[in-house]
């Protein structure tokens, strides 16, 4: 679907409380005919009224136009190369692909097309909401627990006697790519996710292992694999450091917000991406030990802001830059498009001018995170009075508040009287569209759109603290729901003590997360 800004009609439709009674005579000969005041007197009184409603002092509403298609499947994932030709061809020496640009890229998937082939759209779209759901639960857990003080050190052969959250819920994981473990490299399929800091991948040998659409990571057969020694400043990095007192290797544990638990030995590999560039001794977790809400990958590729993410890892390379464009895989022509993710300088595009920047705002309590402010929106042009800065604004004594930027989360969830009030005037702008009885999973705006091809609604923007605005496109706030017709207001409500801008709303924008000058844009049409 694609949008196209329109103005709304010049038309003016006079308020009731303007229109003149039908028959003057009736008023004339009344009993207040003695205080009445002359009819060009009232003639001119309405004309004037006319005219300045007109002249602008009741702003007309922008709209768009929104291009109605039912929901749809999404593509099913191809890899791009044959990776057994790689395995074949032993690409394994220092030489080749050592000496790697400072900049790359490379393709995402969005996890639906995994299910694309075996499930209704419908079904396929019920689960990305159960996962959402998911994800914003272990968020709110998140934030609750991070007030409490975190041992850092465990010793022992394997266990870790205490909980830690240290990411959202992996299994709401959204975006997918396909990543080289190891010398050769061994291609699977990983998650990347900016709400999560540890790299890490299942490792044979398994204890406990969850099934993965790939082979499963063996790093006898890589001779780029090196354990983490005890007690290293490497291995002080992690939130909770155990040690493996017969090998003397550090060990590593990770527990999400929905349960999920990964644990093994924390080591060095080499990463390779697009089979042409070779990230050496990248930090990861050799997980030999994983259990539960997992789905189809073989680990996660952490985007986060702590010190042992990815990004952070190979910061000195890459400039500390990073961004991503999102496809949406259900829209028309999305096959013809993909999303990516760029790292490097090519990050920031060349025609940067285009980029809405504003300032990464640092929760002290929560290192993860990519915080930005959000002072208002507006609806149809104009600032909705009840989406108050002061309801999105991060609270640093708490780590409570604020609003980040997510790709794991799907559907934008602002503070719950921002949401109400935001909800309201986009009703107020939609009274000639069919209102949808019910409601439909976590939207509570929705309507019955069938049979149209095309409908005006109202513009939605973003109000950043640099004082830029993005102009979402329609499809980025009135979605599909169902393969009849029905489409809903993408926004929610939240009380989980932070807002997210969700990847439903970032679809079609180049997101970059700048970390040296400490900022975020946004880029229309950028991918």
């Amino acid at each position: 679907m694609n949008s196209v800004p329109t103005g709304s009609s010049s038309s003016f439709v006079p308020p009731s409380f303007f229109y003149m009674p039908t028959a003057w005579s009736e008023l004339t000969h009344s009993s207040m005919a003695s205080t009445a005041p002359p009819l060009s007197l009232l003639y001119s009184l309405l004309l004037l009224l006319l005219v300045v409603a007109g002249n602008g002092t009741s702003k007309p509403l922008q709209r768009q136009t929104l291009f109605v298609t039912p929901l749809r499947s999404p593509a099913t994932v191809v890899p791009e190369e044959d990776e057994a030709q790689s395995l074949a061809t032993g690409v394994d020496s220092e030489s080749e692909g050592t000496l790697s640009p400072s900049s790359f890229h490379f393709e995402l998937s969005h996890r639906d097309s995994l299910l694309a082939a075996t499930a209704s759209p419908e079904q396929v779209f019920s689960l990305r909401l159960d996962r959402d759901a998911e994800r914003v639960e272990s968020l709110r857990q998140m934030l609750a627990e991070v007030a409490a003080p975190l041992p850092r050190n465990v010793t022992g052969r394997r266990g870790f006697s205490s909980k830690v959250v240290s990411g959202l819920a992996q299994g709401s994981g959204e975006y997918f790519a396909r990543i080289g473990i190891g010398t050769p490299p061994r291609y699977v399929y990983m998650v990347l996710d900016t709400g999560s800091d540890i790299v890490w991948l299942q490792c044979a040998p398994c204890r406990r292992c969850y099934s993965q659409s790939d082979p499963i990571f063996d790093p006898r057969r890589s001779h780029t694999y090196a354990a983490v020694p005890c007690g290293t400043p490497l291995c002080r990095r992690l939130d909770v450091a155990g040690c493996d007192t017969r090998r003397r290797s550090c060990q590593y544990q990770v527990s999400y917000g929905d349960g999920s638990i990964t644990m093994g030995e924390f080591s060095t590999e080499t990463l390779t991406f697009r089979r042409s560039v070779r990230v050496p001794r990248v930090a990861l977790g050799c997980g030999h030990d994983n259990e539960g809400l997992f789905v189809a990958a073989a680990g996660l590729l952490g985007l986060g802001r702590g010190s042992l993410s990815f990004p952070s890892q190979a910061g000195r390379r890459f400039g500390r830059m990073f961004s991503y464009c999102l496809v949406d895989r259900t829209s028309a022509g999305a096959p013809n498009r993909s999303s990516t993710v760029v790292f490097g300088n090519s990050a920031v595009p060349r025609a940067s001018s285009r980029v809405a920047y504003t300032p990464m705002v640092r929760n002290p309590k929560v290192d993860s995170f990519y915080y930005i402010e959000l002072t208002g929106v507006s609806v149809g042009g104009t600032r909705v009075p009840g989406v108050l800065a002061s309801d999105l604004r991060l609270d640093p004594s708490t780590g409570r508040g604020g609003v980040i930027i997510d790709s794991g989360t799907s559907v934008t969830r602002l503070a719950r009287s921002a949401y109400q009030a935001l909800r309201d005037a986009f009703r107020a702008g939609t009274t000639g569209l069919k209102l949808a009885p019910g409601g439909f999973s976590l939207f509570d705006t929705c309507y019955d759109l069938s049979g149209r091809t095309e409908v005006k609604v109202p513009t939605v923007s973003l109000h950043l603290a640099s004082g830029s605005a993005v102009s979402l496109p329609a499809e980025n706030y009135l979605i599909p729901v169902d393969t009849r017709g029905t489409f809903c207001f993408a926004f929610a409500g939240t009380d989980s003590g932070v807002s997210i801008i969700g990847n439903i709303q970032q679809q079609g924008y180049r997101v970059v997360f700048d970390r040296d000058r400490s900022r975020v844009g946004l880029m229309p049409r950028g991918c």
